[in-house]
C-alpha cells in the first residue's frame, strides 16, 4: 500500500476540501502540513505499519515524525494492530515476514547484532512486537525486528539435573509497566517441573518455581486402561505421527490467560498436551486426542485468549487437517474447523510435519516434508482456508520451516 492509498483511508487527502459547514461556508484547501505536530503524529501513527519504512523520505517534517519518540508513544495508543508472521528457515541469517494486512512478503533489515552471530540463534517464542532468539549456550536475546534494536538477558540458571526445557513463551507483564514482557521457561522431568520467570520491568529471572501434578479425574486417566474410550473424530481419523518438529518449534507452547490465572500449554515428548497453572503452581496432563499407538503430526497455538490443537492425520489413503477445543465442562475435543479434503489429498503419505502459530482469528500452519512445502493461513471466523504464495528472493522460492507471529509495532522496546 502506498501512502497515497493509507490517505484515502483515513480520509485526509493532501489537497482535499472539507466539506461546507452550517453557514454554507467552503472551507480553504489544507494538508497534513497544516496540522500541528501532536495531531500530525496521531494521524501517521494510525497508517498501516508498512508505510512507516517511508515516512522518512516524504519530506523533512515526516522524517523527525519517524524518529521522535513522541510519535511512538502515539503508535502505543493503537491497541491492535494486524499481526505479521517472522518466518523461520534454514539459515537464520535473514528476517523475512508475511504483512496479513497486504498478503505480501517483506525482507527487514536483520538485526546487525543477531548478524556477527546468526549461526548460534534460534528464534524461540514472540510476544507483542518482540522476537525472543536463543543461543548454543542457553541464553535468550530479545529483538524488536522492525527497528533491529536487541538486548541480551542476563544468563538463566537452571538446575543441572533438571535443565529439560519444555516450554519457552513470552506474554505481556499485566503486573508491570506499560510495553513490559515477560519470559517464561518450564523445565524438568516429568513428574517433577518447575518454572522460571524474567521480568524485563526488574531485569533478573525469579527464583525456579516447582509445579505439582494435579489429580483430577476430569481431566486424567490411565492410558494403560484396556477399558478406556478414546474419542475420535466421526470419520475415525486415526494418523501417523512424526513429531519431529522444527528445531525452531522444540518448545513448542502457549501462554492464555484465564480468569486472571497464566495457563502455559506445551506438547510433551510423549505427544500429549500439559497444562502448567502458573498462579496455583500445578500442572495436569490433558486426554489424548488418538489412541497411544497412533500417530500424528500435532501443535498447540492460542487463538482469541484459548488454546487450540492443529492436527494433521491419515486415513483410507487420504490426509485430514482439522484444529481442535478442548471442552472442559464435556471433558471431550471438539472440532471447530477442518481443511476441506480436495486441499488436503496430496499430502497423504508424504510424511509432513507441521508447525503452527496462531494470531488473533486466524492460524498460519507451515507444512513441510522431503517431498513439498506449503504455507496456510486459516480465518476460524470464516472456516476459510487460503494458500499464501511461495515467497521468493533473488529469484529462488525461500521454504521456511515454521513461524512466529508478532504485532508490528516501531515502539516496542527490548
Amino acid at each position: 500500500m502506498e501512502l497515497g492509498d493509507a490517505y484515502g483511508d483515513l480520509g485526509v487527502g493532501m489537497t482535499r476540501k472539507r466539506k461546507r459547514d452550517d453557514g454554507g461556508n467552503l472551507l480553504s484547501n489544507f494538508s497534513l502540513d497544516d496540522l500541528n505536530q501532536d495531531i500530525l503524529e496521531r494521524v501517521l501513527s494510525r497508517l498501516p505499519t508498512s508505510a512507516f519504512f517511508r515516512l522518512s523520505s516524504v519530506c523533512k517534517r515526516w522524517k523527525s515524525v519517524a524518529a521522535s519518540s513522541s510519535f511512538k508513544y502515539a503508535c502505543s495508543d493503537v491497541s491492535v494492530r494486524d499481526p505479521w508472521f517472522f518466518m523461520v528457515d534454514s539459515h537464520l541469517d535473514r528476517s523475512i515476514v508475511f504483512d496479513s494486512t497486504e498478503k505480501s512478503w517483506k525482507k527487514l533489515n536483520y538485526p546487525h547484532v543477531l548478524q556477527s552471530r546468526h549461526h548460534n540463534l534460534m528464534p524461540v517464542a514472540a510476544s507483542g512486537g518482540l522476537i525472543c532468539f536463543r543461543n548454543s549456550s542457553g541464553n535468550f536475546i530479545v529483538s524488536n525486528p522492525l527497528t533491529g534494536s536487541c538486548s541480551e538477558l542476563p544468563p538463566v540458571e537452571l538446575d543441572q539435573k533438571n535443565q529439560y526445557l519444555h516450554a519457552i513463551v513470552m506474554s505481556s507483564d499485566r503486573d508491570g509497566c506499560k510495553g513490559s514482557y515477560k519470559l517464561i521457561l518450564v523445565h524438568g522431568q516429568l513428574p517433577k517441573l518447575r518454572f522460571k520467570v524474567y521480568r524485563s520491568t526488574v531485569g533478573c529471572w525469579d527464583d525456579n518455581v516447582t509445579l505439582s501434578r494435579k489429580v483430577d479425574d476430569s481431566i486424567e486417566f490411565n492410558f494403560n486402561d484396556d477399558t478406556v474410550v478414546y474419542f475420535l473424530s466421526r470419520t475415525g481419523n486415526v494418523v501417523s505421527t512424526n513429531m519431529q518438529r522444527s528445531p525452531s518449534k522444540q518448545y513448542s507452547s502457549v501462554i492464555v490467560n484465564k480468569n486472571g490465572e497464566d495457563l502455559i500449554y506445551f506438547i510433551s515428548s510423549s505427544g500429549t498436551i500439559m497444562a502448567c497453572n502458573l498462579n496455583k503452581r500445578c500442572f495436569v496432563e490433558y486426554p489424548r486426542l488418538l489412541p497411544v499407538f497412533s500417530e500424528y503430526s500435532i501443535d498447540v497455538v492460542e487463538c482469541r485468549g484459548e488454546m487450540l490443537v492443529v492436527m494433521l492425520s491419515e486415513f483410507l489413503e487420504t490426509a485430514s487437517l482439522r484444529v481442535w477445543r478442548y471442552d472442559e465442562d464435556a471433558r471431550t475435543w471438539h472440532q471447530i474447523a477442518a481443511l476441506p479434503p480436495a486441499m488436503s489429498h496430496e499430502w497423504y503419505g508424504k510424511k509432513i510435519d507441521i508447525n503452527c502459530v496462531g494470531a488473533g482469528d486466524q492460524i498460519l500452519i507451515c507444512m513441510n516434508s522431503n517431498e513439498l512445502y506449503t504455507y496456510l493461513l486459516c480465518d476460524l471466523v470464516k472456516n476459510q482456508w487460503t494458500e499464501l504464495p511461495k515467497c521468493n528472493m533473488n529469484g529462488e522460492a525461500v521454504e521456511f520451516m515454521s513461524a512466529f507471529s508478532f504485532e508490528p509495532r516501531i515502539e516496542a522496546c527490548v
